[in-house]
C-alpha cells in the first residue's frame, strides 16, 4: 500500500511541474461553392516535428468547431478534412490560451488550383461510415488490433474481447472487405498485428444482398472492416508461440498469412490444456482462457465461431488447426473458404445442494457427478459471389460438418424430505459415442432494376443433418417408504436423430420515391421434417447381450414443421430518418407420427398474425435514437403437444400435453446513443422489455411420500420480462501522456413468470440491479492502472406464503496494471476478487484470484519472452448460488489452478512495398 501512495505522489508532482500550454481553438467552416455550414468535419493538431496528432474534434451542424488540448509545442499544424474538400492546412502559434479562426472557406476538390498538404484525417465520418486512421492513434509496441481498437474514441472491449462502437454490439470483423476465419472477430482482433492495418471503417452489419441493392442493414449491430496499406497486399507474415509450465502445463500456436493481392491464404495451428482456444500469442488478456468469467462458471468448455471445444465444464486440452482462402477470379467471382478441425478433451467433477420448496412442504436434493469427454470436429465452409455486371448478384455458400464424441459420466444423487430423512437415491454410469454428420447451403440471387431502387430478390436454404448414438447406460433407482422399490438397469440404446430442413424466400421491392420510400412484398415457405429414434435394449442374462427390445423406454416419432408467410410492408431511408413497418400472417402445420405408438400422433394448425417495426433517427454524428417492436407467434414443441409418458429418469416422469397452444409475444427495444468527440465522453441508454400471454411452462407434482417428480405442460399468461442498462464514460486528457477514462454502468432488470409448483400456480417476480465503476489510468509508454468494483444485488419476491422473499448480494472487484519500464520490459498484472455472501456453509464464499505476466521484448521486438502465474494466490473457485422460482441451490466443480509457465513467440514479416516483398527472411516452427 505504501508503495502504490508513493506511486500515485509522483504521478501528482509530475501534473504539478509540467510545463504545458492550455489551449482552445474555435471556429467556422464553410463550404465555398455554397456557403453553406459543413458538418461533421473532422478538425484536428499535429505535431511539427513528427505529424503525431495532438487533439481532435467533430465540427458541429452549424459547422462551428472547438478543439482544445494540451501541449509543450510552441506551434501545431491545424487540419480541416471533409469528404470531397481539399484540406484546409494552417500553422498555429500558441501564443495564448484561446484562439478564435473565425471562418474558414473550403473549396472543393475538383477546384483547387494547386496541390495541398496532403495528411489524413484521425477520424472520417462518410455517411453511414465512420472511419479511423490508424497512425494517428498510438499503441504499444507489437500491438495486435484488439490493442489499438481500446484506443479508438467510442469503442469499448471487454475482458472477454466483446467490442462495442458508440454501445452498439460489432458482430462481424472483415478484412479488406471479406471474412478471416469466420465471422467470430476475436480471432481477428487477438492475432492480427497493428503495423499492417491502414484504416478501421465502421458501419451497420449487412448481408450481400443488403449490400448489393443498397438496402438498410442491422441498426443494431456494427461490422468493422480493416484495410490493409497497399504496400502489405503482398508477401508473408504471421506468428508462432509455445510455452511450457507446471503441473504439467503447456499451450502452442502459430498463424502464417500469405497475402499476394487479391489472394489471401491464412494457415493456424494451436493446442493447450489451459482451458484456451490456442490462437494467442503470449499477451495476458488473451492467453487465460475463461478466467474473465470466473466469478459465473470458470469451465472447461468454449466456443469459437460456432465451434464448440470441450463438452462441459472443468479443465479441457484442446487442439485445433485452421485454414482460411480468399481470391478473386476474373472479374466477376469472389471466393472464400475456410476449413477448421478442433478436437479437446474435458474432465470435470460437480457438487450441488439444492432446496426445493413447494406450497406445503420441501426437499433437499444433493448431488456429485463426475465427466470425461473426448470431441474431434471438421467444418468447412465455401462463399461464391458472383456479380455478372452491376445489376445481377448471385451468392452461394454451402457448408459441411462432421464431429464424434465419447463421454463418459457418472453421478450419484440423494433426496431427502424436509426433516432430513433419505427419501430416494439414485446412482448412473453411462458410456455415449455420437457422429455428426452435416450439411447446409444458402443461395441468393438478386436483380436490380431501374435507379430508382427497385429490385427481386430469391433465397433459397437448405439443411441436412444426421445423428447416431450408442449409449451404455448402467443405473440403479431406490425409492424408500412405506412401498419402497428399486429399479435396475442395464441397457443399450441406439439413437438415430436425422432433419431435413428447406426455406425458401421471395421479395420485391418498388419503390414510391426513389431510394428512399418502398413498398416491400416477400413469401415465405419452409419446412422442417425430424426423425427421432431412440431404440432401447436390456440386458439378457440368457444371451449375455442387450437382445431384449423394451417397448417403454424406446421412441420412433418423425416431426414435420411446416410454415407458410405472406407479408407486406413499407419502408423509408432517408438521410437521417429510417423506419419500415412488416405484416405478416403465418400459417403453421404441426404434426408427429408416433411409429410405436400411433395413439399418440399429433397434426396441429395454427394462424397467426405476425408484425415488426423499427425506426432510427440519426441526430447528428454524434447521437442517434432508435426502436423496435415485434408481435411473434411461438407454437409449443412437439415432445410438449405429446401424450406419450416419458419414463427415462424413474425419479422424474415426463408426460406430454396435446392440447397446449402458441404463445403470443409483445417485444419492444429503443435505445440511445451519444458520442462527443471534442469532450470524448459518451452515454449509451438501453431499454427492453417483453409480454407473453400463452407461455407453455412446466407443471410439476411432487409424489409427498417418494418425492417421484411428475411433469406436464401448461399455458399461462401474465410473463413479462422488462431490462433498462446505461453507460456514461468520459476521458481527460490531463496533458500529452497521461489520461484517465471514467467508465459507469448500470443495469435494471425485472421479470415475472408465472409457474407451477406441486399443482399451486403463483408468480415470482425477480428484481436485479448491476452498478459497476471502472477508472482507467493510462501513462503512455509507461503504466496502466484500471481498477474497478461492481455490484449485483437480486431480490425474489413470490406472491404465496409458502415460499419466502429472497435477496441476494455479490461483489466483485479488480484491478489490472501494465508497466512498460524499463525499456522492453512489460509487466501485466490482472487481480480479481469475488464475494457471495450467500453461498452455504462448506462452500467458498470469496476467492482472489490472480494473474501476472511478464515478457521481454528481443530480436529487434520481433520475439517475445514471457513468464506467466495463472491464480498467483492459488484461489480459483467459481462456488455459486442460484435462485429460481421453487428452488435454492449452491454448485462447485473442477476449475483451473495455480500454474507458472515460461513461453517463447516470434513475428516474421516479409510484406513489401509497392506489392513487392523485401529481403526479410522468416521462419515458423
Amino acid at each position: 500500500m505504501k508503495k502504490l501512495t508513493l506511486v500515485f505522489a509522483l504521478l501528482f508532482a509530475c501534473f504539478t511541474f509540467s510545463q504545458e500550454k492550455t489551449f482552445e481553438i474555435t471556429g467556422t467552416l464553410i463550404a465555398e461553392d455554397s456557403n453553406l455550414p459543413i458538418e461533421s468535419a473532422t478538425v484536428y493538431l499535429e505535431r511539427l516535428k513528427d505529424s503525431s496528432v495532438v487533439s481532435y474534434t467533430i465540427s458541429e451542424k452549424n459547422g462551428f468547431f472547438k478543439i482544445e488540448g494540451r501541449t509543450f509545442d510552441d506551434s501545431l499544424n491545424f487540419y480541416a478534412s471533409y469528404v470531397g474538400y481539399g484540406a484546409h492546412v494552417q500553422k498555429i502559434k500558441l501564443d495564448k490560451e484561446k484562439i478564435d479562426l473565425k471562418t474558414i472557406s473550403m473549396q472543393l476538390d475538383n477546384q483547387l488550383k494547386e496541390v495541398l498538404i496532403k495528411s489524413t484525417a484521425p477520424i472520417t465520418i462518410k455517411k453511414d461510415t465512420l472511419e479511423f486512421n490508424v497512425k494517428s492513434f498510438k499503441t504499444k509496441k507489437d500491438a495486435t488490433v484488439e490493442d489499438l481498437l481500446k484506443q479508438l474514441p467510442g469503442v469499448e472491449v471487454d475482458e472477454e474481447g466483446k467490442i462495442t462502437v458508440n454501445g452498439k454490439e460489432v458482430n462481424k470483423i472483415l478484412v479488406n472487405g471479406k471474412p478471416f476465419f469466420g465471422d467470430d472477430p476475436t480471432i481477428t482482433t487477438k492475432n492480427l498485428t497493428k503495423d499492417i492495418i491502414e484504416k478501421i471503417q465502421v458501419v451497420d452489419s449487412k448481408t450481400k444482398s443488403e449490400a448489393f441493392t443498397g438496402e438498410a442493414g442491422d441498426k443494431e449491430n456494427k461490422t468493422i472492416n480493416l484495410t490493409i496499406k497497399e504496400e502489405n497486399n503482398k508477401g508473408v507474415f504471421g506468428r508462432v508461440a509455445a510455452g511450457a509450465g507446471t503441473d504439467e502445463r503447456y499451450e502452442y500456436a502459430g498463424m502464417v498469412n500469405l497475402f499476394n493481392n487479391d489472394r489471401r491464404i491464412s494457415v493456424l495451428a494451436g493446442g493447450n490444456n489451459i482451458n484456451s482456444p490456442g490462437f494467442s500469442f503470449g499477451e495476458l488478456s488473451k492467453m487465460f482462457g475463461n478466467a474473465s468469467s470466473i466469478y459465473i462458471n470458470s469451465n472447461g468448455s468454449f466456443r469459437f465461431d460456432g465451434r464448440s471445444f470441450g463438452g462441459g465444464q472443468g479443465i479441457t486440452t484442446s487442439r485445433s488447426t485452421g485454414l482460411n482462402y480468399a481470391d478473386v477470379i476474373g472479374e466477376t467471382v469472389d471466393i472464400a473458404a475456410d476449413y477448421f478441425n478442433s478436437s479437446s478433451n474435458s474432465e470435470n467433477e460437480t457438487i450441488s445442494e439444492r432446496e426445493t420448496i413447494l406450497a406445503d412442504s420441501r426437499f433437499f436434493t444433493n448431488s456429485r457427478s463426475t465427466s470425461n469427454n473426448d470431441t474431434d470436429s471438421h467444418s468447412a465452409n465455401l462463399e461464391f459471389e458472383i456479380e455478372t455486371d452491376s445489376t445481377f448478384q448471385l451468392s452461394i455458400e454451402p457448408s459441411f460438418g462432421y464431429s464424434k464424441t465419447r463421454t463418459f459420466y457418472n453421478s450419484n444423487d440423494e433426496t431427502l424430505d424436509e426433516d432430513l430423512v433419505l427419501t430416494n437415491q439414485s446412482a448412473v454410469n453411462s458410456d455415449v459415442e455420437s457422429y455428426a454428420r452435416e450439411f447446409s447451403t444458402n443461395i441468393s440471387a438478386t436483380k436490380r432494376f431501374g435507379s430508382k431502387g427497385a429490385f427481386i430478390k430469391a433465397e433459397v436454404e437448405t439443411e441436412i443433418n444426421k445423428q447416431e448414438s450408442d449409449d451404455y447406460l448402467n443405473s440403479v433407482a431406490e425409492i424408500f417408504g412405506t412401498d419402497p422399490e428399486t429399479i435396475v438397469r442395464n441397457q443399450f440404446t441406439d439413437g438415430v436423430n436425422d432433419s431435413y430442413g428447406v426455406s425458401t424466400e421471395l421479395t420485391y421491392r418498388l419503390p414510391i420515391v426513389a431510394k428512399k420510400l418502398f413498398l416491400n412484398f416477400e413469401y415465405e415457405y419452409s419446412r422442417d421434417k425430424e426423425n427421432n429414434r431412440q431404440s432401447t435394449f436390456d440386458y439378457s442374462d440368457t444371451s449375455e447381450g442387450f437382445d431384449d427390445f423394451n417397448t417403454e423406454l424406446s421412441t420412433d416419432f418423425e416431426y414435420t414443421d411446416s410454415r407458410s408467410i405472406p407479408r407486406v410492408g413499407v419502408t423509408y431511408n432517408g438521410e437521417k430518418f429510417y423506419t419500415r413497418l412488416n405484416i405478416g400472417y403465418n400459417i403453421r402445420t404441426l404434426e408427429n407420427n408416433d411409429l410405436l405408438r400411433p395413439q399418440f400422433n399429433v397434426e396441429r394448425k395454427f394462424k397467426n398474425l405476425e408484425a415488426s417495426y423499427r425506426v432510427n433517427y440519426r441526430f447528428s454524428p454524434k447521437a442517434s435514437v432508435y426502436a423496435s417492436y415485434w408481435l411473434s407467434n411461438n407454437p409449443p414443441g412437439l415432445r410438449q403437444l405429446q401424450a406419450f409418458t416419458d419414463v427415462s429418469n424413474p425419479l422424474s416422469v415426463i408426460v406430454g400435453n396435446p392440447n397446449l397452444e402458441p404463445s403470443r409475444r409483445h417485444s419492444f427495444y429503443a435505445g440511445y446513443n451519444a458520442f462527443d468527440w471534442q469532450k470524448r465522453t459518451g452515454f449509451y441508454a438501453n431499454f427492453n422489455s417483453s409480454f407473453t400471454n400463452n407461455q407453455v411452462v412446466s407443471r410439476t407434482v411432487v409424489d409427498p411420500e417418494t418425492l417421484v417428480r411428475t411433469t406436464t405442460y401448461e399455458n399461462v399468461d401474465g410473463n413479462y420480462s422488462i431490462g433498462v442498462s446505461g453507460t456514461y464514460s468520459k476521458e481527460v486528457k490531463l496533458d500529452t501522456l497521461k489520461s484517465i477514462k471514467f467508465n459507469l454502468r448500470t443495469r435494471f432488470d425485472r421479470s415475472k413468470n408465472i409457474n407451477f409448483n406441486n399443482d399451486v400456480q403463483y408468480a415470482s417476480t425477480v428484481n436485479t440491479i448491476v452498478p459497476r465503476l471502472g477508472v482507467d489510468f493510462i501513462w503512455d509508454k509507461v503504466m496502466e492502472v484500471k481498477p474497478y468494483y461492481e455490484l449485483v444485488i437480486s431480490n425474489n419476491a413470490y406472491d404465496i406464503e409458502a415460499f419466502e422473499d429472497r435477496n441476494f448480494t455479490r461483489h466483485n472487484a479488480g484491478l489490472r496494471t501494465a508497466t512498460f519500464l524499463p525499456k522492453k520490459f512489460e509487466w501485466e498484472n490482472d487481480i480479481r476478487f469475488s464475494y457471495n455472501p450467500n453461498v452455504a456453509e462448506g462452500f467458498q464464499k470469496s476467492a482472489w484470484f490472480w494473474n501476472s505476466t511478464l515478457t521481454y521484448s528481443i530480436l529487434k521486438d520481433k520475439g517475445l519472452i514471457s513468464l506467466k502465474v495463472y491464480d498467483l494466490l492459488n484461489q480459483n473457485t467459481n462456488a455459486r448460488r442460484t435462485a429460481t422460482q421453487d428452488y435454492i441451490q449452491d454448485y462447485q466443480s473442477t476449475v483451473l489452478r495455480q500454474y507458472f509457465m515460461l513461453g517463447f513467440s516470434y513475428k516474421f514479416n516479409s510484406l513489401g512495398s509497392k506489392g513487392e516483398t523485401s529481403d526479410d527472411n522468416f521462419f515458423m516452427f
